[in-house]
């Protein structure tokens, strides 16, 4: 609606975990080398936290397509899955055929898969999103995995990303053969006033735009104050506080449009 006014070329602030739009803020940056080095150094289990909207799947994403060609990949988005299931999910995602609904069989499969790659020295990483909501028999199932490996290296790399809840979680006792696996593990925390303002110019500039839009300092520490620096929260004001900027045929978006904003979101308008 508001993109010809704008000057845009798409929407800016769309909630989709598109990796074109990640904004490295320094602890961005800093997950995104904890994983790049976890995977490409054959480290096995790596874990990924943050709060809800925080980035953690567009950050993953970014990583699995700048992985390079010696890097086969899988990625695992529906954590509500039997250890059977996920087997059968890992093997199709990796384009391998799957017949049946053995287990065992699947383990087969995966693990000559492994070897395979490994002969041809290809590294297989796995990132499983939302990992919190794995079962305890799943991530049991998950831990077994690990004993898919070589004397000398690990044979797939399993990214367990999700919110906090997945720190208590692997604080399990009955998981603490998982926990005693992860060699690399970071927690993102919120972005800073600074860096949601930078965040914001980042989209703006992704989506096309040639600075004529621009949020106004005391638009930015409203958002920020909304949204306590959670980049989901800031998509959705941003995103309401340009339509507000558009109905009132203004470029420059003022702590009004953000208030604004504000009332749709949480339906008091």
């Amino acid at each position: 609606m508001y993109l010809e006014f704008y000057g845009l070329k798409e929407y800016p602030f769309n909630i989709t975990p598109d990796p074109r739009f990640l904004y490295l803020a320094p602890h961005h940056k800093e997950a995104y080398d904890h994983l790049m080095y976890g995977i490409n150094n054959r480290k096995g289990f790596i874990e990924l936290t943050g709060e809800v909207g925080s980035g953690k799947t567009t950050l993953c994403r970014a990583v699995l397509s700048n992985l390079g060609k010696d890097v086969e990949t899988a990625l695992i988005l529906n954590p509500c899955l039997s250890e059977t299931q996920l087997l059968r999910a890992m093997l199709n995602d990796f384009g391998l055929e799957v017949r049946g609904r053995d287990r065992l069989a699947y383990i087969e499969k995966l693990n000559e898969f492994l070897l395979e790659r490994n002969r041809e020295g290809t590294n297989v990483a796995l990132v499983i999103d939302e990992a919190q909501d794995l079962s305890p028999q799943v991530m049991e199932q998950i831990r077994l995995l690990s004993n898919l490996e070589t004397d000398q290296q690990k044979l797939i790399q399993i990214v367990l990303c999700g919110q906090p809840e997945l720190k208590a979680r692997l604080a399990r006792p009955d998981l603490r053969q998982l926990r005693q696996r992860i060699t690399v593990r970071y927690h993102i925390p919120p972005l800073s006033i600074e860096d949601t303002a930078m965040y914001i110019k980042h989209r703006l500039w992704v989506a096309g735009s040639d600075g004529s839009v621009v949020f106004d300092p005391t638009a930015v520490r409203e958002i920020y104050r909304y949204s306590k620096g959670g980049p989901r929260l800031i998509n959705a004001v941003c995103d309401n506080a340009l339509l507000a900027g558009y109905v009132a045929q203004t470029r420059v978006i003022d702590v009004r449009c953000v208030r604004k904003a504000m009332e749709q979101l949480e339906g008091s308008r």
